[in-house]
């Protein structure tokens, strides 16, 4: 009998004991394909990208005050933000500029392109209460050199008040600023 109660009791202290399930999130693009192009596609290269050092981790980081945020361990990005953001933002170009030939890999990297896509993501904030804040600067240099800068300051409400769609509203935001980045290169030659 002392053998089963103290069985009993180691099992009950394991249970007590187990981690939480880990949530994984991803960042995703628009499902729409890529519309054809009558125009010679262009080629283009997004990157390098730099994102806050305090939200680049793989624990989902979630503002809770001016001054406070929480770490949440159990909670992680599925790939880090520093591969989905420029990967999302790669994907939106290709959408906007109706063009297949967008690179946001080291492969991409030394491949020759028409344009550049430079992006320093200043703030990126996730909030149960507001939703998703993106604040960042972009270049865009075509093979000349020439450049064309631009600021992207943009807020996403989430759908409900859970991480996932948190994750969503940072899709839908890095959409727009994808087409917004669109529009700095169409500048480059009008029509």
């Amino acid at each position: 009998m002392k053998t089963f109660t103290l069985a009993l009791a180691a099992l009950l202290a394991a249970a007590c004991g187990t981690t939480p399930k880990e949530s994984f999130y991803t960042l995703s693009t628009d499902a729409t394909p890529i519309a054809a192009s009558a125009s010679p596609q262009l080629a283009i290269f997004v990157g390098p990208v730099a994102i806050p050092e305090d939200v680049d981790r793989a624990p989902f980081i979630v503002r809770v005050g001016p001054n406070k945020v929480d770490l949440l361990e159990d909670h992680r990005w599925a790939e880090p933000l520093k591969s989905a953001i420029p990967r999302v933002l790669a994907e939106g170009l290709m959408r906007s500029l109706a063009t297949p030939r967008v690179f946001a890999s080291r492969q991409g990297a030394n491949q020759s392109v028409d344009y550049r896509v430079a992006v320093e993501v200043r703030r990126f904030e996730s909030s149960l209460e507001t939703g998703a804040s993106i604040d960042a600067v972009w270049t865009v240099t075509n093979a000349k050199g020439a450049t064309r800068s631009g600021r992207s300051v943009l807020s996403e409400p989430a759908s409900g008040r859970d991480l996932q769609s948190v994750a969503a509203a940072h899709s839908r935001a890095l959409g727009r600023m994808a087409g917004e980045i669109a529009a700095g290169i169409r500048a480059f030659s009008p029509g």
